[in-house]
């Protein structure tokens, strides 16, 4: 029988985490990430679709500079915003360990990476064919606003850039959105179902800001997300899919807006 944790250790045994923790624990979690972001896509939804026009001729800007014309001065932006934006998942890692668990228990760590890179890249290779697919119907319906993933200056760090807030989108959204949440409602008693729904409509909602379109096919994308990762039991492939398709998004359209005529621009 394992001894209780005496409290000069500092730890804090599991059975001492009474499910009114838990679920303050998630709503600050939540306040602090994703949770903030629907809110605030909610507002600028409702601000596109009160504005005169339809919401193809608005743009929705992701990757935007933060000092124009300061080349070095937006390097350090752009790379404290994306430190800043993985504080949450450290918060998540020591919630984690404070209960004796740790992010290897939602699988995000090294010890699989052939099987998270080798189903991740199937993953995003299907979801993101399809996924251009939607945006552009979407899009064209009136339901979507142009997305500009990213209006970068075009300097020596711009894609370097992209490519870390493509892989720090995907950190953020699959371990707290996927592996975590999904934890806590389990523990807080939700059903299997009532999780896969909660985790999916958040997932859209912080998505809102582009339409209707990104609300609805992110929520899609929640639910097939949540499903692999029950079969699974790993949120590595998660990642791994979500940054190949981030990076795809943000780097495709820096190499080909302007160039091609079927990617709709700003």
């Amino acid at each position: 029988m394992q001894a209780e944790a005496s409290p000069a250790d500092g730890s804090i045994p599991q059975q001492a985490l009474s499910r009114r923790m838990l679920r303050n624990e998630t709503l600050l979690v939540l306040a602090l990430s994703l949770g903030a972001s629907g809110v605030s896509a909610l507002i600028s939804f409702i601000g596109s679709v009160t504005k005169p026009g339809g919401l193809k001729d608005q743009a929705a800007t992701m990757n935007a500079s933060a000092a124009p014309g300061r080349p070095w001065l937006d390097l350090a932006w752009q790379l404290f915003g994306i430190a800043t934006a993985l504080v949450p998942v450290a918060l998540v890692a020591h919630f984690l360990l404070r209960e004796r668990a740790s992010l290897r228990t939602i699988g995000f760590d090294r010890t699989r990476p052939w099987f998270d890179l080798g189903r991740g890249a199937v993953v995003a290779a299907v979801i993101g064919s399809t996924g251009i697919a939607f945006y552009l119907a979407a899009r064209g319906l009136g339901f979507n606003l142009t997305v500009v993933p990213e209006a970068l200056p075009d300097v020596w760090w711009k894609y370097p850039v992209l490519i870390l807030s493509a892989i720090q989108n995907a950190v953020v959204e699959e371990v707290i959105v996927v592996g975590y949440l999904l934890r806590r409602m389990g523990q807080l008693g939700w059903t299997p179902t009532g999780a896969l729904v909660g985790s999916s409509v958040l997932r859209g909602s912080y998505h809102l800001y582009q339409g209707i379109g990104g609300f609805v096919g992110n929520l899609v994308m929640g639910l097939v997300f949540v499903h692999l990762y029950r079969r699974w039991g790993r949120v590595g492939p998660l990642v791994v899919a979500h940054s190949l398709l981030d990076i795809g998004a943000f780097v495709g359209y820096g190499l080909l807006a302007g160039k091609v005529g079927w990617l709709p621009t700003a």
